[in-house]
């Protein structure tokens, strides 16, 4: 598989960044590395499976660099977890309130697109609740295909959203809802001339 340097990144504290972020980003990167090791996978090892660089991964993983959404999802596939798994750790209660304040974000400075988590990670549970938004003309770039079984749920609550997933296009707009099977490499951007915000279950349960 090729490794691409070309991704998008940023410094790790920039002016205006939440406190939130700053935390989410923090726990990205050890995160990462725990993750990494306990898998006994070297940075090349993770490298070759996820297709980002040797370098990016090792800046990643010293709190140097934060991953575009795109960068993260390929490791997390890599790894073997639910891209919130990566952002916010396990908790073990049955009844869990997430103010927005403590809500993980990851924040694209290049494109844009903002993502953040709204579901808890509970232990043996994998699914995704995530609000994303993309300013007008925006684009989240292709996200890496997910193992078989893996689903993906979306309803947008504003704006016009254009989904490419595979060798398929389809338009859905405020009200919308879309569902597909993403074993396939899959894309979205914003139409029109408002941010399209939209809300994305991802489902892991029935991936083999």
């Amino acid at each position: 598989m090729g490794v691409d340097d070309g991704m998008s990144v940023r410094e790790m504290v920039a002016p205006g960044q939440s406190g939130t972020e700053t935390s989410s980003q923090i726990y990205v990167s050890e995160e990462i590395r725990r993750r990494r090791r306990e898998l006994h996978l070297s940075l090349e090892a993770l490298a070759t499976r996820s297709g980002v660089s040797r370098s990016m991964i090792s800046k990643i993983e010293r709190a140097e660099a934060v991953p575009s959404t795109v960068v993260l999802s390929r490791l997390a596939e890599a790894l073997g977890v639910t891209f919130s798994r990566l952002m916010s750790p396990t908790t073990e209660r049955e009844v869990l309130l997430i103010p927005a304040r403590r809500q993980p974000v990851l924040r694209d400075d290049e494109s844009g697109f903002l993502r953040r988590c709204l579901s808890p990670v509970l232990p043996g549970r994998g699914i995704d609740l995530v609000l994303n938004t993309l300013p007008p003309g925006g684009s989240t770039g292709e996200f890496t295909a997910h193992r078989p079984g893996v689903s993906e749920y979306i309803y947008i609550l504003r704006g016009r959203l254009r989904a490419v997933i595979g060798d398929r296009t389809v338009v859905a707009e405020t009200g919308d809802s879309l569902y597909f099977e993403a074993d396939a490499g899959h894309a979205f951007t914003s139409l029109g001339k408002e941010p399209c915000e939209y809300i994305l279950v991802i489902d892991p349960s029935r991936a083999r």
